[in-house]
């Protein structure tokens, strides 16, 4: 595999993490919900459904996901109601009192392990990322002599996607646990404003998983 492809494709790659999507904003929203490590949980889950994604393409599996779209119903419907299940309970956080901002709930906090599953499962139900793979990443698979095998090209650069990436996301869920941690502390009405901005993200992409079901 030609340097040349391989930099070419960790600059296209890089453009496309820092752009915000649905992937940095769920992981955004789970860090303002439960902090930074909530976030950066957030984000290895993402880089999770990376992988897998960057497998499956290398195993020629990402046009049959494709051609059989009923497959990711199922993921979407329960990855929507999850979400739905998160707005809900980070709104009523947000209506309640409380007398420090010590005492107020850190609702994914004890839940790490449901927060990684749920954003490995909202990267590999993303239609997106699925076109993303099967119609980007190959432009940059080279042939002819001397060109490793096609599979093992898939599997580089999709660990060049995952380098690239995970700090760019783990980086967003550090400025903004960071940044809610701050707020929090600062009184009340804020960590209300702010969690209701949570609870709407959090609505908002459980709504997107909705219409993209057929």
């Amino acid at each position: 595999m030609d340097v040349s492809v391989v930099l070419g494709f960790l600059v296209a790659v890089f453009l496309v993490s820092v752009v915000p999507g649905p992937d940095m904003l769920f992981i955004v929203a789970n860090a303002a919900a439960g902090g930074r490590r909530t976030g950066v949980v957030a984000a290895a889950g993402m880089s999770t459904g990376l992988a897998v994604h960057s497998v499956a393409a290398a195993l020629g599996l990402g046009a049959l996901i494709q051609a059989a779209p009923q497959v990711l119903n199922g993921v979407r419907i329960a990855g929507a109601a999850f979400l739905l299940y998160l707005a809900y309970l980070t709104w009523r956080a947000s209506r309640q009192d409380f007398g420090a901002p010590e005492d107020a709930p850190q609702l994914p906090r004890r839940t790490l392990r449901r927060t990684y599953l749920m954003a490995t499962l909202t990267n590999l139900a993303n239609p997106k990322v699925i076109l993303f793979y099967l119609a980007f990443v190959p432009q940059f698979i080279t042939t002819g002599s001397g060109s490793w095998p096609a599979t093992v090209q898939f599997l580089v650069l999709g660990v060049v996607f995952i380098l690239v990436g995970f700090p760019v996301d783990a980086g967003a869920a550090l400025v903004a646990g960071t940044l809610t941690e701050k707020f929090f502390r600062t009184g009340s009405r804020i960590r209300r404003r702010l969690e209701r901005v949570t609870a709407a993200i959090f609505a908002g992409l459980a709504a997107r998983l909705a219409i993209d079901i057929h």
